[in-house]
């Protein structure tokens, strides 16, 4: 009788780098707030993988997923596990963006001393090699010391990637950019439970599908997924749903970079409304939307019945020479108030991004676009960016060509650092009018108002009260964005960014023990304001003027709203308009 064949175990380790403070420090929490979809997506293809035995019937393929964002990674501890187990491994850092490239390769070194093989991927990587006519220098120097990057999406080529690492014949170069993959009967995103509950709101992310048909210059998924739709069926949605639920899991973040541009959206929302409706299943979603997605006939009512909850907006800017110049042209500030409002009424809160550094910008004009915002536009949580040209984009291609000095650290282009020359602003400016942007929307005054509207919203103030405190602190009291933020800041000393030194362990250790000191003194009293807003609302106090905002969105306000009259570009807007809609109404037959 012949005894059983013990499989030989391969390692695909998947990690999701973080990036460095600027003290050199990994930006790590105990709990992060946005889930990586590129890790979940990866491990539901590596299960996949494993399952088909592609590596043969006496391997093992035994996958480990870290994100960085809320979890430390010890390069010594994943080579020993690697080496005691037969050596066999390929260590794919996953989902790396520009700002988190430096990380991503300090972390490839320690593991290339060792002689693993390592592999990096993400939208840093797919962007250069998008986008740019010669390998840039970063690019270059990954190869140059036996790091393979990977170009383009994973779906139907990580068979080849195990198998050339099982094999060790990994290439230097993977660039699969004119080969994007269809979605649909793919293996779905996922990831374990005990992965989603590192998150705060224990959120897990899902794409819906990839692409979109706009051409905004400063974004990088146009050149990166494509513009043409390219989706995932209902039956992989609710596959992916139904496997979180019995997990536990009940809120999805779905990463489409504009879920109302994906060409399945009414039969993946049916299959959602189906599934809420028909067999009371409980789950929340989150989803991001262009500015003139209320013009898409049922999209929003069906959202809200299918458990959208939370809506990412992209704003970008309310002037219009600042969307025009960006090739932004499908906003129109003429329909912001209507489209807040629907989402409203569905239930739905709204978070917009604000871009600061346009051209036209100067701190008089940003601070005023936000006093605007406050006063006439029903938005929940506003948040802001620095203009940066991502490398994958358009602005950073026409910059690189016309010469222009960017940034030499990729560290740097997280949105929260200026990375280009500005034609208005000093570097310190702008960085400057970035913080106060923060100070100006978040008053005491405007957080009363916002939970007010909550109320009358029928949202939960309280939720509403938290979610301005989180977002506030993390501008405020870490010094991240929000989107960067988490529960708790982790640090650790031997964590340092490559040529830094260690510091002492009693003068690290005694800064360390009194930012936590200080950080919770701040975050006090930065409840007691945010608390204080919120019992005056639920104390009755009246409003100290009306809510523009919230008044029905009327023909006549396009002469009396600042929106519409304190620019001469918002002007001519509306000029346009009114001439297009007196030309419509001519045109009408008389009955």
């Amino acid at each position: 009788m012949k005894s059983p064949i013990l499989a030989k175990p391969f390692h695909l380790i998947l990690i999701k780098p973080s990036h460095y403070d600027d003290d050199g420090y990994v930006i790590q929490w105990v709990r992060s707030s946005i889930p990586s979809n590129t890790m979940a997506a990866i491990y539901g293809l590596a299960l996949d993988c494993a399952e088909r035995q592609v590596l043969g019937d006496d391997v093992q393929v035994s996958i480990t997923a870290l994100d960085e964002t809320n979890t430390r990674v010890s390069p010594p501890q994943l080579v020993r596990m690697i080496q005691d187990a037969g050596g066999q491994g390929l260590i794919a850092l996953v989902g790396v963006q520009t700002n988190q490239f430096p990380r991503a390769m300090d972390l490839a070194r320690e593991f290339r001393r060792s002689h693993l093989q390592v592999c990096i991927g993400g939208f840093h990587v797919s962007g250069c090699l998008a986008m740019l006519p010669t390998i840039p220098a970063d690019l270059q120097e990954a190869m140059n010391e036996g790091v393979s990057l990977f170009a383009g999406e994973v779906e139907g080529q990580l068979d080849r990637l195990l198998q050339d690492a099982h094999s060790g014949k990994l290439q230097l170069l993977y660039n699969v950019m004119k080969d994007p993959p269809g979605l649909g009967g793919q293996p779905v995103p996922y990831l374990p439970a005990h992965l989603v509950h590192r998150m705060s709101g224990a959120r897990t992310s899902f794409d819906a599908g990839r692409g979109c048909p706009f051409l905004c210059s400063f974004c990088t998924i146009i050149n990166v997924q494509g513009r043409k739709s390219r989706f995932r069926t209902p039956d992989d949605i609710e596959q992916l749903v139904r496997t979180n639920l019995e997990q536990g899991i009940h809120k999805f973040f779905v990463t489409d970079d504009n879920f109302a541009r994906n060409q399945a959206w009414e039969p993946i929302l049916d299959r959602l409304i189906q599934l809420r409706e028909e067999e009371g299943l409980q789950f929340k979603i989150t989803i991001q939307v262009d500015t003139m997605c209320h013009k898409i006939p049922r999209f929003i009512e069906k959202s809200g019945r299918a458990g959208v909850d939370r809506v990412f907006i992209g704003l970008e800017s309310i002037n219009p020479d600042s969307l025009e110049g960006s090739r932004k042209h499908q906003n129109k500030i003429t329909e912001y108030r209507s489209m807040l409002q629907a989402w409203h009424r569905v239930g739905a809160l709204t978070l917009a991004g604000l871009i600061l550094g346009f051209p036209t910008d100067t701190p008089e004009s940003i601070t005023r676009d936000i006093q605007i915002i406050q006063k006439e536009l029903p938005i929940d949580l506003l948040y802001f960016f620095i203009l940066t040209p991502l490398p994958g984009s358009q602005d950073h291609k026409e910059l690189c060509e016309q010469g222009v000095p960017l940034a030499r650290d990729m560290n740097t282009y997280d949105s929260v650092h200026v990375t280009m020359p500005h034609a208005r602003m000093s570097e310190q400016q702008l960085l400057k009018a970035y913080h106060q942007a923060w100070e100006t929307y978040y008053t005491a005054e405007h957080v009363e108002t916002v939970i007010r509207r909550a109320k009358a919203w029928n949202f939960s103030m309280n939720k509403v009260k938290w979610m301005m405190l989180s977002f506030y602190a993390a501008a405020k009291v870490e010094g991240v964005h929000p989107m960067d933020s988490g529960v708790f800041r982790r640090k650790y000393r031997r964590d340092r960014r490559r040529g830094l030194p260690l510091e002492n362990p009693v003068l690290f250790y005694a800064r360390y023990g009194w930012e936590i000191l200080s950080k919770h003194v701040r975050y006090m009293g930065l409840y007691v304001k945010f608390h204080g807003a919120y019992r005056r609302v639920m104390k009755g106090s009246e409003p100290k003027s009306i809510d523009v905002a919230m008044q029905p969105v009327l023909a006549e306000e396009l002469d009396s709203l600042d929106l519409f009259t304190a620019t001469s570009a918002a002007q001519i807007v509306v000029e346009k308009l009114k001439k297009k809609q007196a030309k419509h109404t001519l045109a009408l037959p008389i009955s």
